[in-house]
């Protein structure tokens, strides 16, 4: 490399401003790659850390640290450690006992070979951190490393196969709480300033180690046997109190199932988690420190079914990963999915008997499958399991192939070898690998031998590879059916899975399961059937293509349909119509909105509600919107006034909330907001009184600047009193000022608060504003790959989601295909991103604007 001048801050003298010239092509490359990982884990062992973090209580003031790293070592080497922060950000740095000149390198501090030695080793740096993973706010804080972000904040091995236990110091200010893996073991006040202790941890990848602090409250409850410890900022205490049981109680359920399902005894040392105000995901697994979303705990009086079984499952996922993800853990994040895919498997499975009154099948397709098309039908679509060659790309591999398509598939799986098997071979798996990590292919090497099938060349095509098959239903005759999968890539694919087909005839219906791959399959049936639907045990996966009889019939006979499963499938199989240009919106609206006055499964109202939410404001015309606005306005009020829950009520109520259009409409939510009316059955608390102002103020009603004024003062909750002001630069007056709050996402520090931005990025870009926000797409497009540097792992998919899925006209289609035809060479996987968010923009623009798509854009072509 030749020459390299470090600056270290705070080194000892007799090195400070000293020069090092280091071998040509010996210090390794930013981030972590794949070579420098397995070079890492061949050398070092028996890890541990003491690590101490002075977090002042100003934002501005920075956060300084000393780690003291011990490990064994094979044999004397240079040992690369991480810390991807300016080298001003070193201090002073030990080996063995002895002042040491690293060679700092960007994100790398390496200890020179002739201050280790073979066996035991311990190095110490002090540090000032990187503040971007540590989420500051005024009053508290939580750090936040997966998947490569610990070494933002203090040098250590930020890979997920160097294990190490954590022994954590913070020094705080006076009389705030504090949360981490281990236990609180010493609390001490001095100096203006709260020392806390805490005790070392079990083994752990340095991604899941986490630590917050802050003013916040603390519950604790015990249940069966073990004591559970809630820390949260809420301060509606009716609310903490309507919430707290059921919090607790969702907790230790999923704790005791997967301890029957394992046979594994929790194996942390304790469970404590935080409800984290405008949290970036719905959760993270830290071992003994997991934090959520306060808004998916803290549910309103007139929470949905979706909302419950959302938390339900949420603290199921969470739970879960205590043995799936952080027992056992990958050992490279290429199999990221095996954590989330067992995580959202077993949560499926948790979930079912506390809601015994919910088809499971029903909630498991509504949970995975649509939104895994959404995803799979995309040019942008990627594989479960890939490459990945640095960790500093890693934030890339999540997204819903992960969270939704890998369930499916293990559902497939099990459904395969057999749940005893499944549960046998997870076992194994789980009891082999304790503390330590694998990967994909030391499970399917366990379950290969469960069963004849040949696992391996499953795995190829359902895990190593990506996108759906296609399944073709021809009639030859008229009791006869040919089934045909195919590949819609024409790379001559095959997947194999077994898939129902349900044929309705004028007084019968028939289900039958074939096995799908290679070939034409006939079915016999007893009648000429009037529908023929593919997919419908809900497991099936791929784009089940309805023949043209049943495309016509279809939206009248849906209601019929008496199996809830089947009926969701042919909800799904009939948008996939739509968006395919086989079936005009508006045919699709015209059914959702007849279904209505029938839906008495609350899971599939709330589908058909999403669905016209989606096809209203994305595949209809401005014209034909404002056509269809009376109709579903008023069928939406008849809905609500229907509903004998207040579940059922606030669903059909947050849909007028967003599709409300006419004067007499968007005067009736003004008069609610006013408290002047209200729904009987549906109390409406600040949550949805403040989206109800946002709503009125995105239609520019009238004196909606004093509605915004007003709704501020009602806010009692700090928090939320933060996120509305921030939000409430996209109803600014005049479009200049607008854009100066979109032109201020420019400055990576007016993007630290992900969710907030992404709200706000919502607002400027929604369907009513797409004359004007146009002009922000070829900017959100070029900020991309710096939000993708700077952001956390879901972000860059939330901000070019937030950016394009207002928009439907070909004037934007051809924004997007101009900025890609620009960047040939942009980075694959943030190219696969982007074109996962513009399918619908793309299929929009071709349906209503005629519009000609560049090859490569579009996997699925409408037609």
């Amino acid at each position: 490399m030749g020459l390299l001048v470090v600056a270290l801050g705070g080194l000892a003298d007799d090195v400070r401003g000293q020069v090092h010239q280091s071998a040509a092509g010996a210090d390794p490359a930013p981030g972590v790659s794949l070579t420098l990982a397995r070079q890492r884990k061949a050398l070092v062992e028996d890890l541990r850390y003491e690590v101490g973090f002075a977090v002042p209580g100003g934002r501005d003031s920075a956060v300084t640290g000393t780690v003291t790293i011990r490990f064994r070592l094979v044999r004397p080497a240079d040992v690369v450690l991480d810390f991807r922060a300016p080298s001003a950000n070193v201090g002073p740095v030990t080996a063995n006992g002895r002042p040491t000149r690293p060679r700092l390198t960007p994100d790398h501090v390496t200890i020179p070979r002739a201050a280790t030695r073979p066996g035991e080793n311990a190095v110490e740096v002090s540090f000032t951190s990187n503040d971007a993973a540590l989420n500051r706010r005024d009053d508290f804080f939580y750090a936040l490393f997966v998947p490569d972000r610990a070494s933002t904040v203090f040098p250590c091995f930020d890979q997920p196969d160097l294990k190490g236990q954590y022994r954590l110091t913070l020094r705080l200010p006076t009389g705030w709480l504090a949360v981490a893996n281990g236990s609180e073991t010493a609390r001490t006040d001095s100096g203006g300033a709260t020392t806390v202790r805490f005790a070392e941890t079990a083994p752990i990848s340095s991604y899941l180690f986490s630590f917050a602090g802050g003013v916040l409250q603390r519950e604790t409850a015990v249940r069966n046997g073990r004591t559970f410890t809630f820390y949260h900022r809420e301060t509606d205490s009716a609310k903490v109190a309507r919430n707290r049981d059921a919090i607790f109680d969702l907790h230790a359920a999923a704790i005791e199932w997967l301890e029957r399902y394992t046979g594994i005894p929790y194996p942390f040392e304790k469970f404590a988690f935080f409800a984290v105000p405008s949290f970036q995901f719905g959760g993270m697994e830290h071992p003994g420190a997991v934090w959520y979303n306060a808004s998916g705990l803290f549910l309103e009086r007139a929470a949905t079914r979706n909302q419950l079984l959302g938390r339900a499952s949420v603290i199921a996922h969470e739970t879960a990963h205590m043995w799936f993800g952080d027992l056992v853990t990958m050992r490279w994040f290429n199999d990221v999915w095996m954590k989330e895919v067992f995580a959202n498997f077993m949560a499926a499975k948790i979930v079912g008997p506390q809601f015994p009154d919910v088809n499971q099948q029903l909630r498991f397709y509504l949970a995975h499958l649509p939104t895994a098309y959404a995803v799979d039908r995309t040019a942008g679509t990627n594989p479960i399991r890939q490459r990945l060659d640095n960790l500093r790309d890693a934030g890339s591999l999540y997204g819903a192939i992960i969270y939704q398509k890998a369930p499916v598939v293990m559902q497939q799986l099990e459904r395969a070898i057999g749940e005893a098997a499944m549960q046998a071979g997870l076992r194994e798996y789980l009891d082999g690998h304790r503390f330590g990590n694998a990967d994909w292919n030391d499970l399917i090497t366990i379950l290969d031998r469960k069963t004849p099938d040949d696992l391996a060349a499953w795995s190829r095509i359902w895990v190593e590879d990506g996108g759906r098959p296609a399944v073709r239903i021809d009639r030859p005759s008229p009791r006869r059916l040919t089934i045909r999968q195919l590949d819609p890539s024409g790379r001559g694919r095959q997947w194999p899975e077994r898939v129902s087909f349900t044929a309705v005839g004028p007084d019968s219906t028939v289900t039958r399961t074939l096995s799908l791959g290679r070939g034409l399959v006939t079915l016999e049936l007893p009648f000429e059937p009037s529908l023929v639907i593919g997919g419908t045990d809900g497991v099936g996966y791929g784009r089940f293509l309805l023949d043209q009889a049943t495309i016509a019939r279809l939206p009248r006979a849906i209601p019929s349909l008496g199996d809830p499963v089947v009926r969701s499938v042919a909800w799904q199989s009939l948008f996939e119509a739509m968006i395919g240009g086989r079936l005009p919106a508006d045919s699709l609206i015209a059914a959702g909105l007849a279904a209505l006055a029938t839906e008495r499964d609350p899971l599939i109202a709330q589908q058909v509600l999403g669905l016209l939410q989606t096809t209203y404001w994305r595949y209809l015309r401005p014209a034909r919107r404002i056509a269809w606005a009376g109709p579903l306005e008023h069928e939406l009020w008849e809905s609500v006034g229907r509903a004998a829950e207040s579940e059922q009520k606030a669903a059909f109520f947050n849909t007028l909330v967003s599709v409300s259009l006419t004067a007499g409409g968007v005067g009736k939510l003004e008069q609610i907001w006013r408290q002047v009316d209200s729904i009987p059955g549906l109390p409406l608390e600040e949550p949805q009184l403040t989206a109800l102002a946002e709503a009125l103020a995105l239609r520019q009603v009238e004196g909606y600047a004093t509605i915004l004024d007003e709704q501020e003062r009602r806010i009692s909750n700090p928090d939320r009193l933060a996120r509305f002001r921030f939000v409430r630069g996209a109803f600014l007056p005049s479009i200049a000022q607008r854009d100066s709050v979109f032109d201020s996402f420019r400055d990576l520090a007016n993007r630290r608060r992900e969710s907030w931005v992404l709200e706000t990025m919502g607002y400027l870009n929604h369907p009513l504003r797409v004359a004007e926000s146009i002009r922000y797409l070829g900017p959100s497009l070029e900020l991309l790959e710096t939000v993708k540097e700077t952001g956390d792992i879901f972000f860059p998919t939330g901000w070019v989601n937030a950016a394009l899925d207002g928009h439907q006209s070909a004037a934007a289609a051809e924004t997007v295909a101009r900025f890609l035809a620009r960047h040939p060479k942009y980075p694959a996987r943030l190219r696969g991103k982007l074109l996962q968010a513009a399918d619908g923009l793309f299929r929009a623009a071709v349906l209503l604007d005629g519009w000609k798509a560049p090859a490569g854009l579009l996997a699925e072509p409408p037609g």
